[in-house]
């Protein structure tokens, strides 16, 4: 019999625990992520699951209002959410996650729910019993984002083979040039380069603040990582990396400076950070969504795909009562 409790922040220490031994956990499930955000930012409404008096499963969620209804969200504030599982999840078990949380959350009188999933390939070992079980119970897909994704190779040589011939000449020319590129704690003249570009070429903000970013730095030093390309010491391209979990490596923001395209700087970025990635036995380089909402970027779907990658889902499934 699989039962659930609400989070309090007396579990959180053994949430941490469950995040770190899971199949599909991230740093995007952890309670030192989720808390970054300010108190009065969404009122949270985390789950845990237990099976015979042992939690066997969380699940990291918010009340939202929507329409005048109260929908649960997992998770708002982060790329990803849905349950966190046991590298051993048995299909009954996953069956019975979903069917309990349908119960508890009509209880609760929440007119809805949605759910983001991590794709499959932060999993340990794959599974898609928990997507099987959401459809299994009514769930139908809201949106199905598409993601560019790179497996790692044992060497960088390798991962350079799979670039697009125009890809490995930008990368030789940007060697040439005499480009530098270190890991770097200048955020803010990161910033300063990303907002600009942001802005420029679609009017919008980057989604969070510098102050964030400094502050998710400080909470996570060793996960939130920017790689930075150099000219003269100075600063016009990087990469923003969050180190999900053991497997998998998600780019966040990649921006440089245009008025320096032509020493492509984020071509060496990819290069020196892939290689990096395969020294630290990374096994997938996400390089994130080129779809909102399911309108692809073309140029964007293209350029990652010149480094040798393919695309996957990240989807968002939705229950309505």
């Amino acid at each position: 019999m699989i039962t659930i409790d609400r989070y309090n922040n007396n579990f959180s220490d053994e949430w941490e625990k469950i995040v770190q031994h899971s199949n599909n956990g991230t740093l995007f499930h952890t309670r030192k992520f989720l808390s970054y955000h300010s108190k009065d930012r969404f009122i949270d409404h985390s789950l845990i699951f237990y099976k015979n008096n042992k939690p066997l499963s969380i699940f990291p969620a918010v009340e939202t209002i929507a329409s005048d209804k109260k929908v649960l969200v997992s998770h708002p504030g982060a790329s990803m959410g849905s349950f966190v599982t046991p590298v051993d999840l048995s299909f009954s078990d996953a069956l019975q996650l979903v069917n309990q949380l349908n119960i508890y959350i009509k209880k609760q009188k929440f007119s809805g729910i949605r759910i983001t999933l991590p794709p499959i390939i932060y999993n340990k070992r794959k599974t898609n019993y928990i997507d099987y079980s959401l459809l299994r119970y009514g769930y139908k897909y809201e949106k199905r984002e598409v993601s560019s994704i790179l497996f790692l190779e044992d060497s960088i040589e390798e991962n350079v083979d799979k670039f697009k011939p125009s890809h490995r000449q930008a990368l030789r020319k940007a060697q040439r040039l005499g480009l530098v590129i270190k890991n770097s704690d200048d955020f803010n003249s990161f910033y300063n380069i990303l907002k600009k570009n942001l802005k420029n070429r679609h009017n919008v903000n980057p989604t969070h603040t510098v102050d964030e970013l400094l502050k998710l730095k400080k909470l996570f030093p060793k996960n939130i990582l920017l790689h930075a390309a150099f000219l003269d010491n100075k600063m016009i391209g990087g990469v923003i990396n969050f180190i999900a979990n053991n497997n998998v490596i998600l780019a966040f923001y990649i921006s440089h400076d245009e008025n320096y395209q032509e020493y492509r700087p984020i071509n060496l970025l990819f290069y020196e950070i892939l290689k990096d990635a395969i020294n630290n036995n990374f096994k997938v380089f996400d390089f994130g969504i080129f779809t909102v909402n399911e309108e692809p970027n073309m140029g964007l779907a293209k350029f990652k795909e010149n480094f040798g990658s393919s695309g996957i889902f990240r989807d968002t499934l939705a229950f309505h009562f």
